[in-house]
């Protein structure tokens, strides 16, 4: 089946079998390994991605049903060259350890953002129920999040 998505900004096509999944799609076709491939089951969250702006775990969405949406994925949130405010709060306040999880924490932190520039704690905690960290404890994930709110916050009162 012929599919077009959008991604990170881009027209991609290809044709799929019906039933590849998103997160293969997006690794083997795309060459997008940023999206990781974690327990195949929505339970890390390791896969993460935004669809159309919202949180979705790819390896349980089908490519076929991107088809005509829109599809971020971690390596779309650099700009210009220039990090996006969420990587850099990551960056900032130590809120990765190895790695894994950091992509799909990073792209429900942005949508959490978009739609709640200033969240509390415990709001930050329910957006990141779904995605699994084994290493941090999620204090500084927490914290990265909120220090990128701030971030872009401050940015639009300078506009």
């Amino acid at each position: 089946m012929q599919i077009t998505v959008t991604v990170n900004g881009e027209s991609r096509s290809g044709d799929v079998e019906p039933r590849l999944l998103l997160v293969d799609w997006l690794r083997n076709s795309l060459g997008l390994t940023g999206t990781h491939v974690g327990c195949d089951t929505t339970g890390c969250g390791a896969c993460t991605v935004l669809l159309d702006g919202k949180p979705v775990k790819s390896c349980t969405v089908f490519a076929v049903q991107a088809n005509g949406m829109t599809v971020e994925t971690v390596e779309g949130l650099k700009s210009n060259g220039q990090l996006h405010p969420i990587q850099a709060g990551f960056k900032e306040n130590h809120g990765l350890q190895c790695g894994f999880c950091t992509p799909g924490m990073m792209l429900v932190g942005k949508a959490l953002l978009e739609d709640n520039p200033n969240p509390s704690e415990s709001e930050v905690r329910w957006a990141i129920s779904g995605n699994l960290c084994r290493c941090t404890g999620y204090t500084n994930i927490v914290k990265s999040i909120q220090w990128a709110g701030q971030q872009l916050q401050s940015a639009g009162d300078q506009s």
